[in-house]
């Protein structure tokens, strides 16, 4: 839909010639001869852009301006103005006017202005769109999103929500999976009825069919009473399946069963029950890897992996930290009864440069620990963990040469990392922004190639 422009001039030469010009240029244009015929048509019509002479009887510029701003303060505004009233140009800038030509004016100039003014309302709208649907959705971890990559994920969230597709996420833990789960959710036409969630991990093996599918009475010890299934509770909304690489052989192939028909069986029962259900699935496993060891079905895999969606690394989104501390920081002080006014510039550079290995979860959960502890109202470098400051401050360099194979040079990290830590592998995985648990794998694999390299010899 094209923007409407309204010109407001007392001379019909110069409505005429501009109203010419922009409608070449694809916009809808009203013109209008004095103040008070403008401020009706404002009143009654949707009007983006205002172009208006500074000098007018009755109500001149100036006070039309003021009156544009009072019905909608998203109206932009360009002013008209001869040589003698420039300072009343420029001081109305201050009231909210765009910008200010000066007559005699070139083609180029006002339209130049009208689209630069047109870009800056269609950015502010955009902002405050976006906003107001992270406010609806609720969630902090999307309140960040300076950085390209979750720009890039918040715009294909809105694209897929609406959509029945299976969507696949991945994502380290504390990423935001689940977050980004309940967006999906809360912005489909299933947001009436709540999102079904599983931590597919959490439930033991032998329970988890029984969890899913639900069971009838006396299908096996302990059935006391037939139970409804997550996925016959998630009829006609959505169901989140956490952790999807850890679901057992014999799981995979009923939920295959399900992404293929919408049917299944509950444990003990022949009856065939047909659900509407829409599977969100999310892991932090490398599924290529489990389809190509076959631990995970490779049908199952491309039934799940119909549009996926990556959770940045908090490292790789640094940008967004400043937001994300700042949401934290209001949510735990209102949560805790406190006053906390901001952050020291010491503490957050090194919160800033910090790696954050849990990611997300481990900002909100440090935050929430400096908000609960803190004494004076602002959050110094004092009142942060050792294990952040003690990494956070390091500036230490290791030099690898361009050539050394990646393992040759994880190695070197390894060994220096671990050399500055003095042993500590705690401190050595957040020095380099893993977890332990992966620090741990990397030094065993590095110690078996060393077992084999001495028998070779």
């Amino acid at each position: 839909m094209s923007k409407r422009i309204l010109v407001v001039d007392d001379e019909a030469g110069i409505r005429e010639s501009l109203k010419k010009i922009f409608v070449k240029e694809g916009f809808d244009v009203i013109t209008a001869s004095d103040g008070h015929k403008a401020f009706e048509i404002i009143r009654s019509e949707k009007i983006d852009l205002v172009i208006t002479d500074i000098r007018m009887a009755g109500m001149d510029g100036v006070e039309l301006l003021k009156v544009c701003k009072s019905v909608s303060p998203f109206i932009e505004v360009i002013m008209i103005t001869g040589y003698a009233s420039v300072d009343t140009a420029v001081e109305s800038m201050k009231d909210g006017a765009y910008d200010y030509i000066t007559k005699p004016f070139k083609k180029a100039d006002i339209v130049r202005a009208v689209n630069r003014a047109i870009e800056k309302q269609t950015l502010t709208l955009d902002n405050l769109s976006l906003r107001k649907r992270l406010e609806e959705i609720d969630v902090g971890f999307v309140v960040g999103v300076s950085s390209p990559k979750m720009r890039e994920i918040i715009d294909l969230v809105h694209q897929v929500a609406p959509s029945q597709a299976t969507i696949l996420i991945y994502g380290e833990s504390g990423t935001g999976k689940e977050v980004i789960a309940n967006m999906i959710h809360k912005l489909s036409p299933r947001k009436g009825l709540p999102m079904i969630k599983v931590n597919c991990a959490a439930i033991p093996e032998t329970l988890l069919e029984a969890e899913l599918f639900g069971y009838e009475k006396g299908a096996f010890t302990g059935a006391v009473a037939t139970r409804v299934g997550r996925f016959e509770a998630a009829d006609a909304s959505t169901i989140f399946l956490d952790e999807i690489g850890d679901v057992p052989a014999s799981a995979q192939v009923k939920l295959l069963r399900i992404l293929q028909e919408g049917t299944f069986e509950r444990l003990g029962s022949n009856k065939t029950i047909k659900v509407d259900t829409r599977i969100i699935a999310a892991t932090n496993r490398d599924l290529d890897k489990m389809v190509e060891e076959g631990i995970f079905r490779e049908d199952l895999y491309w039934r799940l992996n119909v549009i996926n969606i990556h959770c940045p690394l908090l490292r790789q989104r640094k940008e967004d930290i400043p937001a994300l501390l700042q949401y934290f920081l209001n949510r735990f002080a209102k949560k805790n009864d406190k006053v906390v006014k901001g952050i020291e510039a010491k503490a957050m550079e090194v919160l800033s440069r910090y790696s954050w290995p849990g990611n997300v979860r481990e900002l909100e959960n440090v935050i929430e620990r400096c908000v609960v502890l803190d004494k004076d109202s602002v959050i110094g470098i004092d009142d942060l963990p050792k294990e952040i400051t003690q990494v956070g401050t390091q500036m230490d360099t290791v030099t690898i040469k361009v050539g050394t194979p990646l393992e040759e040079a994880e190695k070197v990290l390894m060994e220096e990392a671990l050399r500055y830590a003095k042993g500590d592998k705690t401190l050595a995985s957040r020095l380099l922004g893993v977890s332990t648990r992966t620090l741990y794998r990397k030094m065993d694999k590095k110690f078996e190639s060393e077992e084999e390299r001495l028998k070779d010899g």
